[in-house]
């Protein structure tokens, strides 16, 4: 489960996907689910950064604590709220990393998952519309999560999936078929993805300082 992402300037690297700039991104060391973040999607033929909040939140759904803020790529289609969203509006976040916490006798170890070379990661997430009280429409969205590699297993079961930068636009096209789009989600190549020890500042979503996310130890990667 992704209960807190790294995001630092992603607009810089040159793997980054084209596009336009509606919103300035959304930038931060340890940002929680409830809050805004940037994200990727189409409009009008476009892919356009915009600001969303992260929680799903569709038109019905009343109370914001109660918006899911991620989905099991398994069971898209049980609720209307996922199927619906997953066939129309896909959309990307950019992050720089997940926290997980690893299990041990002196309590729980937060790591970063990233690339193994640094560059940043493109989540495939689902994104809805909602109306609050105000009257004006704002995007929410929902992180899809598929299992994780053996690197990642014993610290998480689950992690956002990642889109590569090469299918970032088949990924967000609305003319891409569900079939194609489902093909395009799962479980992350060995090689793809490592960890590394952080600051135990992290447990606390209050704490935003960037060093909270320096490595503490060596990464771990997949080795044969």
């Amino acid at each position: 489960m992704a209960g807190r992402l790294h995001v630092d300037d992603w607009t810089r690297h040159p793997q980054r996907p084209a596009f336009r700039g509606i919103d300035p991104p959304v930038l931060g060391p340890n940002l929680a689910p409830r809050r805004w973040l940037s994200m990727l999607r189409r409009e009008a033929n476009v892919t356009v950064l915009r600001d969303a909040f992260w929680g799903l939140t569709p038109t019905w759904l009343k109370v914001l604590d109660q918006a899911p803020h991620c989905a099991r790529a398994e069971s898209l289609d049980e609720r209307p709220m996922f199927r619906e969203a997953m066939a129309q509006r896909r959309c990307l976040i950019p992050v720089t990393g997940i926290y997980v916490w690893q299990p041990g006798l002196r309590g729980k170890q937060p790591f970063m998952v990233t690339h193994t070379d640094r560059s940043p990661l493109l989540l495939a997430g689902i994104w809805s519309r909602y109306a609050p009280d105000t009257g004006e429409s704002r995007d929410s969205f929902a992180l899809i999560t598929v299992p994780t590699t053996e690197v990642i297993s014993p610290m998480s079961d689950r992690l956002p999936a990642v889109i590569a930068s090469s299918q970032a636009e088949e990924w967000l096209s609305q003319e891409t078929s569900l079939a194609s789009a489902r093909n395009l989600i799962g479980v992350a190549d060995r090689e793809l993805l490592g960890a590394f020890p952080v600051s135990r500042q992290v447990n606390d979503p209050a704490n935003q300082a960037w060093a909270c996310g320096y490595p503490t130890g060596p990464m771990r990667v997949w080795s044969a």
